[in-house]
């Protein structure tokens, strides 16, 4: 009898937390992910400012997978700031999805041409040089847990490649003698789906 009881009072509980999300919002949020995979990204980004202010009336795995979609579509805008503040948010609830970490590692590593060519002009400024060789060392260092975790869980040739050639510019030795090791370590979470 108790059992029974329990199994009613889990079927009304979830349907009422269905109902609660079947609202005006989830229906934007559908709207938003129809306007998307049919690249009408006008549609999709005013969707997603009227998603962004009622976020919270969203399930927890719905916004996570807003995030990722959201920063998809500022990544095909080429908007990397914004890409980048969207899939770091999905990273926070799922932390080992890869393709939002494959993602940030080629999104962070975008200004290192700027970066180069500063580095080049400042060679007769010894400060200015070591300024942009700190900043590029540092974009480097940033970009290389996030490609690393993607190669981990999908490998890719071109990424293992750029990976080692960011150890090899960092002169990073034990970083690069240590990448085959981290990579299976890595390799035993791996999130590649996001479910609403």
């Amino acid at each position: 009898m108790i059992k029974t009881v329990f199994i009613f009072l889990l079927m009304v509980c979830s349907a009422l937390a269905r109902a609660q999300y079947n609202s005006k919002v989830y229906n934007l949020y559908l709207d938003f992910n129809e306007a998307q995979s049919k690249n009408e990204n006008a549609k999709a980004f005013l969707k997603a400012d009227s998603i962004l202010h009622s976020l919270e009336k969203l399930p927890i795995k719905a916004q996570t997978s807003f995030y990722r979609r959201l920063a998809k579509l500022y990544e095909d805008q080429n908007q990397p700031e914004k890409a980048i503040i969207y899939n770091e948010k999905v990273l926070q609830a799922v932390p080992d999805f890869y393709i939002s970490h494959r993602a940030l590692g080629y999104l962070y590593l975008l200004p290192t041409n700027n970066l180069i060519e500063k580095i080049n002009q400042a060679k007769n400024n010894a400060n200015e040089h070591q300024k942009y060789e700190a900043q590029y060392f540092k974009v480097l260092k940033t970009a290389l847990p996030h490609l690393e975790k993607a190669e981990a869980c999908d490998h890719d040739d071109a990424t293992l490649d750029l990976i080692k050639g960011l150890y090899q510019k960092l002169n990073d030795k034990n970083g690069l003698a240590g990448l085959d090791k981290r990579l299976k370590l890595l390799r035993a979470n791996c999130v590649d789906l996001l479910t609403d």
